[in-house]
């Protein structure tokens, strides 16, 4: 298993999309998850969305259900959120994060959850 390397980060101006990259190794069809987190400055980190790697499980925070997509190809081993209608509130360092362990569904949302942290992308909505 290898850190996670996230990629697609940038300015955009509210109202607009973005869709920010996970570049992860490891993971298999029957075991792994895949998470995204965000944390803006002066805040804790806050979960963003999760799905098993085999896709039979997701889970996304209520804040961003109506507007943001995780999703994965296995073939290219990269996980996505897709992030539509942004507003300055989105802006924050958006963290992948993996783990290998079996599913508790009860923890997707847990940071202690994961093992494995990329360095983090940036994301700025202008207002």
């Amino acid at each position: 298993q290898v850190q996670p390397v996230e990629s697609g980060g940038g300015l955009v101006q509210a109202g607009g999309s973005l869709r920010l990259s996970c570049a992860v190794a490891g993971l298999t069809y029957s075991s792994g998850t895949v998470a995204w987190f965000r944390q803006a400055p002066g805040k804790e980190r806050e979960f963003v969305s999760a799905m098993r790697w085999s896709g039979s499980t997701k889970s996304t925070a209520d804040s961003v259900k109506a507007r943001f997509t995780i999703s994965r190809d296995i073939a290219k081993n990269t996980a996505y959120l897709q992030m539509n209608r942004l507003t300055p509130e989105d802006t924050a360092t958006y963290y992948c994060a993996t783990t290998l362990r079996g599913l508790i569904a009860s923890s997707l949302s847990t940071s202690s959850y994961y093992d494995y942290w990329g360095q983090g992308t940036q994301v700025t909505v202008s207002s």
